[in-house]
């Protein structure tokens, strides 16, 4: 997603700069026109590989919405809320950007817009609901909910990546003792194989043989790595590889519906979230389908929201772009005939949060034996290769 820096007049006619996320130069007008701000300039910002400004963990955004919501709601000024919460934090780059955020409230800017010039901070989404909440004059109640979706959505996150841990540091461990035993171990027998004179076992010359390889060949292949990572990620910054690589990914044994289950886990909690803020249906739509982390998906929710547009509700829309499953469509249609969508959606999250969470269990499951059968073969295998040639040597002197 690029970053674009823009001058425009507020609807109150003061004069603002800032930065904005966005997929293409339209989207980013659109964004803005949809915060009711004329334009004045607008280009895209330099960023290269890496974005510039502080980069604020999502976790110390997740602290600071919890302890932002308790001060708003106990009645504390926003200025003082957000200078207490500044001086508190162990963050750098918490700290920094809440300096810059309570100064343009203190000069009379409106907390939303403060928080808009920190895309490295704050996500569309929380702009937005914060924007609703100051319009509704509701800002407490909008920072809780903000806060519980913030913690819904990293608790899933740690639970999916706290699961992984462990399959994935068996697995960098064994790689690692393969390696060593392939590059430091295996060629010291090397020189008293060769002085038997005889002709090695087939198992024998293939093990010295990928043992030479990788002592010789492993900076080309660490390069190759290296490349290939590189590579992968330049090519999910382009439109086209972003669409074939998150295509493909959903199409993927096993993985494939994991990854379906937490975009529509994303999209229902977020729209939700929005839809009970008070943020309009088109406008919610965008931003769910800016934060849906998948392309497909993406492309998905902006098709509906084209047709929605266009006088249609959602399940509508949402059936025919066909990610989503019919459990989804059918609970979104309930919620709409009801007048309850924003529940709707929330259960809907709560639902598949699990089915995630349970997914994740079962692959863990699945994952470890395959990984403890994989590394034993391979180490049975260097044992056999090592020991074979041993064996022939100890029944020759026997003989």
């Amino acid at each position: 997603m690029a970053q674009f820096k823009y001058k425009a007049r507020n609807p109150e006619g003061r004069v603002m700069d800032g930065t904005i996320e966005a997929e293409t130069e339209e989207l980013a007008r659109s964004v803005l026109r949809g915060r009711k701000y004329a334009i004045l300039e607008l280009s895209k910002a330099g960023g290269g590989l890496f974005r510039r400004g502080p980069k604020v963990k999502r976790v110390d955004v997740v602290i600071f919405s919890r302890q932002l919501a308790t001060m708003v709601a106990a009645g504390l000024p926003l200025v003082q809320a957000v200078s207490i919460i500044g001086d508190q934090t162990p963050s750098k780059a918490l700290k920094a950007v809440l300096t810059s955020v309570r100064d343009d409230v203190s000069s009379g800017g409106n907390f939303s817009e403060a928080l808009a010039k920190h895309p490295n901070a704050f996500i569309p989404l929380y702009v937005n609901m914060v924007k609703a909440g100051e319009s509704g004059g509701n800002l407490d109640v909008i920072l809780e909910r903000l806060s519980t979706y913030l913690e819904d959505s990293e608790a899933l996150k740690q639970k999916i990546q706290g699961a992984m841990m462990y399959p994935a540091v068996i697995l960098t461990v064994a790689i690692g003792v393969v390696v060593f035993l392939m590059v430091k171990v295996i060629p010291s027998f090397k020189d008293v194989f060769s002085q038997s004179g005889k002709v090695l076992p087939v198992p024998t010359q293939m093990l010295l043989a990928t043992s030479e390889f990788l002592q010789t060949k492993i900076q080309y292949i660490i390069g190759i790595i290296v490349g290939i990572v590189f590579g992968f990620g330049a090519l999910k910054r382009t439109e086209q590889g972003a669409m074939v690589i998150d295509a493909t990914m959903l199409k993927l044994p096993l993985f494939g519906s994991l990854i379906q289950r937490i975009s529509v886990a994303r999209f229902a909690r977020t729209l939700g979230t929005l839809q009970k803020s008070g943020v309009p249906i088109l406008e919610g739509m965008e931003i769910v389908a800016r934060t849906a982390g998948n392309k497909v998906v993406e492309n998905a929710i902006f098709k509906a929201r084209s047709s929605i547009r266009e006088g249609e509700g959602i399940s509508g829309p949402l059936r025919a772009v066909g990610v989503f499953p019919p459990m989804v469509i059918q609970m979104v249609h309930a919620g709409e005939e009801t007048g309850k969508l924003d529940d709707m959606l929330a259960r809907i999250a709560d639902f598949y949060d699990a089915e995630v969470g349970n997914t994740v269990e079962n692959l863990v499951k699945l994952i470890e034996p395959l990984i403890m059968v994989l590394m034993g073969g391979t180490v049975a295998m260097i044992v056999l290769g090592m020991f074979m040639p041993m064996f022939e040597m100890s029944s020759m002197a026997g003989g």
